[in-house]
């Protein structure tokens, strides 16, 4: 909660939960565990301590400066040795803590289930059809047990359920220890009671379950408070909170809400329970022998690369600030339409979750080994990888700087680099098929940045690995590998690499083997100094939501997606053969791609025949003479361009 009379509100529910006109209590009795207590003094979780924050709801914002000063004369005036700020986003200025000695201790994240469409839908996006099976057979398994919502204003009328929401929460000990009776009056009699319903269910006349649901105050969302379940058997409870937030979800998307905020708790837990935003949180003690430690860098440093104009100014605009969330803000801060629905929004700019679940995805494929370990910040979306390409060109390459390329290879390159005044030099490939670079005359040109297309468009070949190594070890340059294709290659990819060499950019797109061409979603992976030059020229909002939902949707569905990139490679290879069998083709190249260079005999009479056919290939011409480049499609679109080809005369 964001706002500081909420704040406010919790601490004085938190202070009747404690018994004390104060908040003080120990740790221990709060539910909160981490390394902290047990690294320093064993007494710190159950020293008195003044508590400086929420530890009974979600996180609270980090208190300010004059906000820290208070907390040090309060407990100065009790008489106490210890402070704690329980669950702090990360993303808050921590400044003031810091600054009077607090030290920070990790306590996990709170999650967030966005819910931009059909409940079914999202979580079928998020999490798989399998589970989102599990989660609808648990929500149809408890269907029978009742969902009563009662306001808080109607609480003295509703003696038993009171009564039941206190002593399951005594139950369950650890922070549901801290919603007593009088706890829950405390808040019934406050300024949050007309955004807060009691949640029951029931199996007959008992309450098998009572929690507490908050709407937001911007009218977004709903935060679950807390949620007590009776005490059965550990694999009965957890079925029965699962079907019950599915029942949350579904009651959210039938009031018009977008999300449902679940709480601090793991992130893979609540992951598979659908949260797809995740806020780190820490922590924050004040207490005698817990030394303060040497405060971590936060920004990351702009790469060497950059160019001076670029390394000089920040990222642009709201780009800055993608990291700290907005759900739960009245966010007047974007100019747009109000009356028009979602779309009236600007997309999210947090994409970090999307990125974990792009490189745990890919690192799944063979040849990826190694990818699913790096962080989001090696990950960049662009507008489609070529869009990368404009970026990183302007903000890694100052004018007079050479950009090399090695034709026959995709044309943009060397055109965006004259668009931005950039010399261009060329190292054309070399070998029958196209596949070997001349390093030297790479190296010799001294280039800025050097693009390699690998699988190789338009011709479908692999570049020498040991080419591409030696070329990016030896080179002073970037080099930019362009793995458009890699997925129909059985070569692996140069991704996990980044790690390893500052000077390495790997582009990917999902408009080909992921089928999302129209999603517009490229994705460019580098160290995070390169990826932060990289955003200080980006466009803030490129990325729209609806593509983000569809990148999201297709990453959970992977299993489709290699079924067709089976299909695929088993066409090209049939085609392949048939091609070059045909006496209208003089050779077919080999490809490792999703499409096959052909060299044919009479090369504008075949163009002019396809054209006439309604037949569009791609004329290669001006890059391999009398050649044209045919994408892979179904059986009966090669053989449309089979029987097209025996019509040349």
């Amino acid at each position: 909660m964001r706002r500081e009379s909420d704040v406010t509100e919790l601490r004085r529910v938190l202070c009747a939960a404690l018994e004390s006109g104060r908040p003080v209590g120990a740790p221990g009795r709060l539910g909160l565990h981490h390394e902290r207590f047990t690294r320093a003094d064993v007494s710190d979780a159950q020293r008195p301590t003044l508590i400086g924050g929420v530890p009974q709801g979600p996180s609270s914002p980090a208190p300010s400066l004059l906000a820290v000063d208070e907390l040090l004369s309060q407990v100065k005036e009790l008489g106490l040795e210890q402070i704690l700020v329980p669950y702090v986003r990360r993303t808050d200025d921590s400044g003031p803590l810091r600054a009077a000695g607090f030290v920070a201790a990790a306590a996990g994240s709170e999650g967030l289930v966005r819910l931009p469409g059909e409940v079914a839908d999202v979580l079928r996006s998020r999490v798989g059809e399998q589970r989102l099976g599990e989660l609808r057979a648990r929500h149809d398994e408890y269907r029978e047990l009742s969902w009563e919502l009662i306001r808080l204003g109607d609480l003295p009328r509703q003696p038993a359920a009171r009564e039941a929401f206190a002593a399951l929460h005594q139950q369950e000990g650890g922070r549901g220890a801290l919603w007593s009776a009088e706890a829950l009056d405390a808040l019934a009699q406050g300024t949050l009671a007309d955004r807060t319903d009691l949640l029951v269910r029931r199996r007959g006349c008992d309450v098998v379950q009572a929690g507490l649901l908050v709407r937001s105050h911007n009218g977004r969302g709903i935060y679950s408070l807390t949620q007590a379940l009776a005490p059965d058997a550990p694999a009965v409870r957890q079925d029965l909170y699962e079907a019950s937030l599915y029942e949350l979800y579904l009651h959210a998307r039938r009031t018009g809400l977008e999300w449902v905020h679940l709480g601090p708790g793991d992130a893979e837990r609540t992951r598979a329970l659908g949260a797809d935003q995740f806020v780190p949180l820490d922590h924050w003690l004040l207490a005698p022998g817990v030394d303060a430690e040497p405060e971590k860098p936060t920004e990351i440093e702009v790469s060497a690369f950059a160019t001076e104009p670029v390394a000089a100014v920040p990222v642009p605009g709201p780009a800055r600030f993608r990291g700290r969330p907005k759900f739960d803000l009245l966010d007047l801060s974007g100019n747009t339409n109000p009356f028009l629905g979602a779309d009236g929004r600007y997309p999210e700019l947090d994409t970090a979750e999307l990125a974990r679940t792009y490189l745990t995805t890919v690192g799944r494929l063979p040849g990826h080994e190694g990818l699913g370990e790096l962080g989001a910040e090696y990950a960049l979306f662009t507008s489609g990888a070529v869009d990368a390409v404009m970026l990183l060109l302007a903000a890694l390459a100052s004018p007079g700087e050479a950009v090399c390329v090695t034709p026959p290879t995709f044309e943009l390159y060397a055109h965006f680099a004259r668009v931005l005044r950039l010399p261009v030099v060329e190292a054309p490939l070399l070998g029958g098929d196209l596949a070997r670079l001349d390093v030297e005359r790479i190296l010799a040109a001294d280039p800025r940045v050097t693009f390699l297309c690998d699988p190789n468009n338009p011709v479908g070949t692999r570049l020498d690995p040991e080419q591409v190594l030696e070329l990016v070890t030896r080179s002073r340059g970037l080099v930019v590998i362009d793995e458009a294709y890699v997925e129909f290659s059985v070569g692996p990819s140069y991704a996990p690499l980044i790690a390893r060499h500052d000077n390495l950019i790997v582009l990917r797109t999902l408009s080909k083997a992921w089928g999302l061409a129209g999603a517009r979603c490229g994705v460019a992976l580098a160290q995070p100094g390169l990826v932060d030059a990289l955003r200080r020229v980006q466009v803030p909002f490129g990325f729209t939501n609806a593509s983000q939902w569809a990148v999201r949707d297709r990453l959970t569905d992977s299993a489709r997606v290699l079924d067709s990139v089976r299909r695929i490679l088993s066409e090209r290879e049939r085609m392949a053969r048939a091609l070059a069998r045909h006496p209208a083709v003089e050779r077919v190249f080999p490809s490792e791609a999703n499409f096959l260079l052909i060299r044919t005999h009479k090369h504008e009479r075949v163009m002019g025949q396809l054209r006439g056919a309604g037949i569009m290939v791609a004329d290669t011409a001006r890059l391999v003479p009398d050649t044209c480049r045919v994408s892979i499609a179904d059986e009966q679109a090669g053989d449309t361009l089979l029987d097209a080809l025996s019509r040349v005369r």
